[in-house]
């Protein structure tokens, strides 16, 4: 969000018995996600702590190095008033908002195994595939969407955990806010499905997951139709204003 490009990555991967298969697969995994961002693994760690995670068990954490010419850099401080307010679509949870979903659909919390494969392995209208496998899409990348317009960008707010209302102001300056037409977009099938299950309001919705929104970059009013043709799936979401936070129209 700094507009820096990615130079290196390197991986930690703790586990307890897992296969030599498996860790191959986690390594190419991110060597398949390296160069798709066009960075290099330069290398990484992989430790067998068995008593630490359970039989089969592994955490996944990676680190990345990027550089950005310090005026270059994106940090929201040249946002105006009146500023054009763009968003690019998320193609599922991302990485926020599991454990709200595995307590609303009763998985992963230490019931019965069976019945807990069964709630992930049902197909709901409008999902493509199973629960299970709209839950576990990897988080969408979006450095080839913006590099092209990086140089227009005034900010640049990913959606992840507190949705809209906890991320977009933490690139506005002090004294401006954000108003939102609610209308331009329609929120997916899955968070339609976690909002009904869970009984949530629009609110609470809005507020715990990203809703079908991954990014909202602020741009100069004059360049908000270029920006938006460049970016493909793109939308005006709404525009910078007086004031503070989020409200929506």
């Amino acid at each position: 969000t700094t507009g820096a490009e990615p130079l290196f990555f390197l991986d930690y991967i703790g586990n307890c018995g897992l296969s030599d298969d498996a860790k191959a697969a986690l390594v190419a995994g991110c060597v398949a996600a390296c160069k798709q961002a066009g960075c290099a693994l330069l290398g990484g760690e992989t430790a067998d702590m068995p008593g630490t995670y359970a039989d089969g068990d592994f955490d996944l954490v990676g680190f990345v190095l990027g550089v950005v010419e310090r005026d270059a850099v994106i940090d929201g401080s040249r946002i105006r008033e009146g500023d054009a307010l763009i968003a690019l679509p998320s193609n599922g949870l991302h990485t926020n908002g599991y454990s709200l979903v595995r307590r609303l659909f009763n998985v992963g919390v230490g019931g019965d195994p069976a019945a807990e494969r069964a709630v992930l392995e049902r197909s709901y209208p409008g999902l493509e595939g199973t629960l299970g496998e709209a839950l576990l899409v990897p988080h969408r990348s979006y450095l080839s969407d913006l590099r092209p317009v990086l140089a227009q960008l005034r900010g640049i707010a990913h959606i992840t955990g507190g949705g809209i209302p906890g991320n977009l102001p933490r690139i506005l300056p002090d004294g401006l806010g954000a108003r939102l037409d609610r209308q331009s977009w329609r929120v997916p099938a899955l968070f339609r499905l976690i909002q009904e299950t869970g009984s949530l309001d629009e609110a609470e919705l809005l507020r715990a997951f990203n809703a079908g929104v991954g990014v909202i970059v602020a741009v100069a009013p004059e360049d908000a139709a270029e920006v938006s043709q460049q970016l493909a799936e793109s939308w005006v979401i709404g525009e910078v204003t007086r004031g503070d936070g989020v409200t929506w129209r």
